[in-house]
């Protein structure tokens, strides 16, 4: 049986998505780099990568990207980083999950089911592109 983890480790846990969401890319790489697992998911089902892209901040998706995050986690919304993305209308986000492998269409509230609901044809476009 594992053991509890205690509240201070609970808080550190807790601070790296506050990281993901501020863009401090640099601190995050470092726990990742550490040990800390790259696809770490808070209570919600948001990852990491879900919460740097949600929040706007390509070079950290580009940082948790190129250790390996999973493109294809979808939060208890529905959601994945791509969709969250694609909500922000980042290119950079975008066309960095799609260079990674992320599936527009993967969840109940895909990439492409945001583009066409917000009616964001500049992201349509970009999700249509062919692959590479």
């Amino acid at each position: 049986m594992a053991e509890a983890l205690t509240e201070a480790e609970l808080d550190y846990l807790r601070s790296l998505f506050d990281l993901a969401r501020d863009g401090r890319s640099a601190e995050l790489a470092a726990a990742v780099d550490a040990g800390v697992p790259v696809n770490l998911t808070n209570g919600a089902g948001d990852s990491l990568l879900i919460l740097a892209a949600y929040h706007d901040h390509p070079e950290t998706v580009a940082a948790l990207l190129s250790r390996g995050a999973d493109t294809a986690r979808v939060n208890d919304r529905g959601q994945t980083a791509l969709a969250a993305a694609v909500f922000r209308q980042s290119t950079d986000s975008v066309t960095q999950l799609l260079d990674a492998g992320a599936d527009p269409a993967l969840g109940p509230k895909s990439a492409l089911d945001i583009a066409r609901f917000f009616e964001l044809p500049e992201m349509l476009a970009l999700l249509s592109r062919p692959p590479g």
